[in-house]
């Protein structure tokens, strides 16, 4: 067991810049779904439950969805000031958890189709690489987990990921949508949102999630990460070189070596 120590977690009500736990402003109104003191209430006949209306207008659903992507964009940003290093964990896993409701409603909504047949620039994107070296330094030495890939993947092995990479990388996909957002092209934001839920953000989100819950559970329990045997980015990426360039190699004996005389065929 390593005896590395983990990032201190303390208990706190409120969020960065001033956000309440749900990521959004506090204001003086009652919360939806409530009433004033003294105000009736019209007595409802209950109907059971229902499932998520998959066909909401598209405009009220944006301002949702778009409003939630906001509140993770402002959120993360500040965490990764460091400027309450010992809440970042505990305040990355609301967010994050926050951020795969709006996941979850993309992905049962049906299909987005952009208006155009072509996505339109939104320019260069904006650089993360600052706010992922602040959150790599922020989480060691915690930074590193292991991940499935896919669990419907026969026999896959764990890889090495890194916290601060599926931050950075959750920042860029809701950052170009959100520029299509605000440039007007709301479709064209939802379709990129709902997109890149399923094939980026989605899994990186979900991965973060579960190493960052992991993570927060060895604080409050107060027990050591297990030592990671090495495991490492950089070491996966070189060892997926050497597989790809072993597998090539067989390749390349079977395509060659027949012809050459070097190998007999097979029966």
């Amino acid at each position: 067991m390593s005896d590395a120590k983990l990032p201190d977690a303390k208990r706190s009500g409120t969020t960065p810049s001033g956000t309440t736990s749900s990521g959004t402003k506090s204001s003086g109104t009652a919360p939806s779904g409530t009433e004033p003191s003294g105000a009736s209430v019209p007595e409802t006949k209950s109907s059971g439950a229902k499932l998520p209306d998959t066909l909401q207008d598209p405009d009220d659903f944006a301002v949702q969805i778009s409003d939630q992507i906001e509140s993770f964009l402002v959120a993360v940003t500040e965490v990764a000031k460091g400027d309450e290093p010992g809440s970042a964990v505990p305040f990355l896993l609301l967010e994050v958890s926050q951020l795969l409701l709006a996941g979850g409603r993309l992905g049962a909504h049906e299909d987005f189709l952009p208006e155009e047949r072509y996505e339109t620039d939104t320019g260069p994107e904006p650089d993360v690489d600052e706010l992922r070296e602040r959150f790599a330094e922020l989480l060691e030495p915690a930074d590193v987990y292991s991940e499935l890939f896919d669990p419907y993947e026969p026999r896959s092995a764990p890889v090495a990921c890194r916290i601060s990479d599926d931050l950075a990388d959750i920042m860029t996909d809701l950052r170009h949508g959100m520029a299509h957002y605000r440039a007007g092209r709301v479709s064209e934001a939802l379709w990129w949102w709902q997109f890149s839920y399923f094939s980026n953000w989605g899994p990186s989100a979900s991965a973060a999630l579960r190493a960052l819950q992991s993570l927060l559970a060895h604080i409050r329990n107060e027990t050591p990460l297990g030592e990671l045997d090495g495991l490492d980015t950089d070491a996966a990426a070189n060892g997926d070189e050497e597989d790809l360039a072993e597998a090539a190699g067989k390749v390349m004996a079977e395509e060659i070596g027949i012809p050459l005389g070097l190998r007999t065929p097979a029966n």
